[in-house]
C-alpha cells in the first residue's frame, strides 16, 4: 500500500496557503513536508497537526492506494 497526498496540495491551493505557511502553522519540520511531497510515510502526529490547522480529517488530505 502507498499513500498519496494529492488532496492535501489541492486543499492548500483552495485555501491559498503554501507549504511553508502550513509547515509553520502546523509546527511540522521541513523534512516532514519534503516526505509528504514525495508521498512517503510520515508520522501520524504530523498528519494530525496538519488536519488540526486545516480543520479537516485525514481522508481529506490523503488517499491510500
Amino acid at each position: 500500500m502507498a499513500t498519496c497526498y494529492g488532496k492535501l496540495w489541492k486543499l492548500l491551493i483552495d485555501r491559498k496557503l503554501n507549504k511553508t505557511q502550513l509547515c509553520k502553522q502546523a509546527k511540522a519540520t521541513t523534512n516532514a513536508m519534503a516526505m509528504l511531497g514525495r508521498n512517503e510515510d510520515v508520522r501520524v502526529e504530523v498528519l494530525v497537526k496538519i488536519c488540526s490547522v486545516l480543520e479537516c480529517s485525514m481522508d481529506d488530505i490523503m488517499d491510500i492506494v
